[in-house]
C-alpha cells in the first residue's frame, strides 16, 4: 500500500541504498510532495474569506473541507489501485500541476457551487499524485526505510504546513480574486517533473497487469489496526488543519494573517514530527513509537483550550510535533506488511484513513459548531489519540 507481482516497476535497477536516498529521482519526488501539499493547507487558510465572501455558515465550510478530503484523499486507493497496474507517471506529472491550477482559482469562483467544483478537481491532482509516489520513493531503499519515507512524508507535510502562510501572503499582497498566482509552484514542479523523472517502462506480461489481493487479505488484522490508529490520529490533525484558523480568528480574536501564521507553525512541527518519528522508528522500533506519540501528545493539545497567551500555543504546536511522529511509521509497517501492494496500501494509510476522517468528522465538526461553539468542538476531538494509545497497544511485534 509484492505477492506475485513488483509493486510499481518504474524505476530501472536500483541503485544501493545509501545513494537512493539522495538521488535525483528522489529528491524530485520530494520537490513535487512538497509542492502538491502546498495546496491541501490552502482552503483552512482562505475559509475566513471565503466566509466572508459567499456569507457561507459553518456547516456549509464543512461540507466544502470534506468534499475536498474526499477528492483528495478518499479517492487516493483509486489511484494507488491505477498506479500498481499502469505503468506511467501521468500520475505524479500531473497532480501538482492540477492541484495547484484548480485551488488556486478559488478566488475566481461566482459562486459557492463552483467552490465545490474547484475543490474537487483539484484534490484529484493531489490524489493522483501521493500513492504512486509513495510506492517510488522507496524503491531500492533496503535499510532506514522509515527513515527513508520519514524525508519523503516530511517533505510533504512542510508543504501543507506553508501552505496557509503562503496562501495568506498571496491574498494579502494581490487580493483574494487573483490566488491564482498561487498555482506557479504546482506547475513549475509538474513541468520539472516532465522533463527529468525517468519514464516508466510498460508492463512486460499479463501477471504484472493483474492486481492480486492475497497480499491484503494476508495481513488483514495488523492492517485493519493501522488503519484504525492512522484514523484516529488524523481525525485531531485534519480538522485542526480545517478550522484552526477560524477558530483562533473568530473565537480568540486574532488577526487573519497571525492565526494562520499560528496553524502554520503547528503544521510545520507536524512536519518536522514526522522527520523525527521515522529516524526514532528505525532505533527503537514502530510500536514504541506509536504508544509513544498518541499519549504524549494529548495533554499538550488540552493546554491549548485552557488558557490563551503564548504557553498555550506552544502546547499546541509541541503537541502537533509529537502527534505526527508516526506519519511514516505507519506506512513503511503497512509496506512491510504488504510489499507487493506499496501503492495500495500507501494509499489505504496517506490518504484513504485521513480522507474517511475529513469526509465523516469536518462536516460533522461544522454541523456541532454551529449548534455548540468551534472551541468545545475542538477540545472534545483531543480525546482520539488516548483511544489510539489503547489500540497501539495490540500491535503485533
Amino acid at each position: 500500500m509484492r505477492s506475485l507481482v513488483s509493486p510499481v516497476s518504474v524505476e530501472p535497477p536500483p541503485a544501493p541504498a545509501g545513494r537512493r536516498r539522495v538521488s535525483l529521482p528522489f529528491f524530485l519526488l520530494c520537490a513535487g510532495h512538497f509542492s502538491v501539499d502546498l495546496y491541501t493547507g490552502a482552503l483552512g487558510a482562505l475559509q475566513p474569506l471565503l466566509v466572508q465572501r459567499f456569507h457561507i455558515n459553518l456547516t456549509q465550510v464543512g461540507i466544502l473541507a470534506g468534499l475536498f478530503v474526499f477528492s483528495s484523499s478518499v479517492l487516493q486507493p483509486a489511484y494507488g489501485y491505477l498506479s500498481d497496474r499502469i505503468h506511467t507517471r501521468l500520475f505524479i506529472v500531473l497532480g501538482p500541476a492540477v492541484a495547484g491550477l484548480f485551488i488556486s482559482s478559488l478566488g475566481l469562483a461566482p459562486s459557492y457551487a463552483w467552490l465545490l467544483l474547484l475543490v474537487l478537481v483539484g484534490g484529484a491532482g493531489i490524489a493522483a499524485f501521493h500513492p504512486q509516489a509513495s510506492s517510488r520513493a522507496l524503491l531500492g531503499v533496503e535499510t532506514g526505510r522509515a527513515r527513508a519515507m520519514a524525508i519523503f512524508v516530511s517533505s510533504g507535510t512542510l508543504g501543507n504546513a506553508i501552505g496557509p502562510a503562503f496562501f495568506s501572503a498571496v491574498s494579502g499582497a494581490l487580493g483574494f480574486s487573483r490566488t491564482y498566482w498561487a498555482a506557479l509552484p504546482g506547475v513549475l514542479a509538474g513541468l520539472l517533473l516532465f522533463h527529468v523523472l525517468p519514464a516508466a517502462p510498460p508492463a512486460h506480461s499479463h501477471a504484472q497487469r493483474s492486481f492480486d489481493w492475497r497480499p491484503l487479505a494476508a495481513a488483514w488484522k495488523p492492517l485493519a489496526l493501522l488503519y484504525a490508529l492512522v484514523f484516529l490520529r488524523s481525525v485531531v490533525q485534519i480538522v485542526f488543519a480545517q478550522f484552526l484558523p477560524l477558530y483562533l480568528h473568530l473565537s480568540r480574536g486574532r488577526p487573519l494573517l497571525e492565526s494562520n501564521l499560528i496553524m502554520s507553525a503547528y503544521l510545520a512541527a507536524g512536519a518536522l514530527g514526522g522527520f523525527v518519528g521515522g529516524h526514532a522508528a528505525d532505533r527503537f522500533g514502530g510500536r514504541a513509537v506509536i504508544r509513544f506519540s498518541m499519549i504524549a501528545a494529548v495533554p499538550l493539545l488540552v493546554l491549548f483550550f485552557f488558557a490563551d497567551g503564548f504557553w498555550p500555543v506552544a502546547g499546541l504546536i509541541v503537541g502537533g510535533f509529537i502527534l505526527l511522529f508516526t506519519i511514516p511509521v505507519n506506512v513503511v509497517m503497512a509496506q512491510d506488511l504488504a510489499p507487493s501492494r506499496a501503492g495500495t496500501v500507501s494509499a489505504l494509510m496517506m490518504g484513504f484513513a485521513w480522507g474517511m476522517a475529513g469526509v465523516v468528522f469536518i462536516p460533522l465538526a461544522g454541523y456541532a459548531a454551529d449548534h455548540l461553539s468551534l472551541h468545545r468542538v475542538l477540545m472534545t476531538l483531543t480525546v482520539f489519540p488516548l483511544i489510539g494509545f489503547f489500540l497501539a497497544l495490540k500491535l503485533p511485534r
